[in-house]
């Protein structure tokens, strides 16, 4: 099923998330402090085999009743155009590992070893606030790489922008040498984003925002 940003402000997990963008992404308001986001590699796996599911639950695939290995996050953000105004009907896409460092992608190493049960990729068209949110895990990170998921942010034909995140404070964070690659301190910063329990959650469920800033405006603005 489907889960839409509105339904989900009624659940105690986005309480707080949704108490911040409305103070600090307030259409317009401090459109000038707003830092973009850095582009960033697309990569070598992005899924040469799309899912049959490919909703925004990545943590079941289609009907099954068997949930994916990992720890549980809701991920929500904003997607903001260079003026600060949230983006409606903007395509989201994120791709990641499972739990055990892999890929849905034929080229990467040990598919015999995936998590079958984890959709790997999902997608999300945002609200009238650009809103998004995906239920995944926490990424983790594979040789090489520190943990990360990937983001691809369209709007009709125009593709916006392809970037990713990574775990704030995650150890791996100095030694990667994509994440290091951004060297503007604050698109740095504004890539890293934390992964916080969320209190009363039984099962140890997590809460991360991502909120995403392309340097793109509306068609009727480039006519002027």
């Amino acid at each position: 099923m489907i889960l839409t940003p509105s339904e989900l402000t009624r659940r105690r997990f986005l309480r707080s998330a949704t108490a911040t963008c409305a103070a600090l992404y307030a259409p317009g308001v401090f459109a000038e402090l707003l830092t973009r986001t850095p582009a960033q590699t697309e990569g070598p796996f992005y899924p040469d085999r799309m899912p049959l599911d490919t909703d925004n639950d990545l943590l079941i695939l289609n009907d099954s009743i068997t949930p994916a290995v990992g720890e549980v996050t809701h991920l929500t953000g904003q997607i903001l155009d260079a003026n600060g105004e949230p983006i409606r009907n903007a395509l989201v896409e994120i791709w990641q590992t499972d739990n055990n460092g892999i890929y849905r992608h034929t080229r990467d190493r040990d598919q015999d070893k995936r998590d079958e049960n984890f959709q790997s990729y999902g997608r999300f068209s945002t609200d009238r606030e650009g809103r998004y949110y995906f239920r995944t895990i926490k990424p983790v990170p594979y040789p090489g790489r520190t943990p990360h998921i990937h983001y691809k942010v369209s709007k009709g034909e125009d593709h916006l922008l392809t970037t990713q995140c990574y775990v704030r404070g995650h150890e791996l964070n100095a030694r990667d040498g994509i994440l290091r690659s951004i060297r503007d301190e604050k698109q740095r910063e504004s890539v890293l984003i934390d992964f916080a329990p969320i209190e009363d959650s039984d099962t140890g469920e997590l809460a991360a925002n991502f909120d995403v800033v392309v340097g793109w405006t509306p068609p009727d603005e480039h006519e002027h």
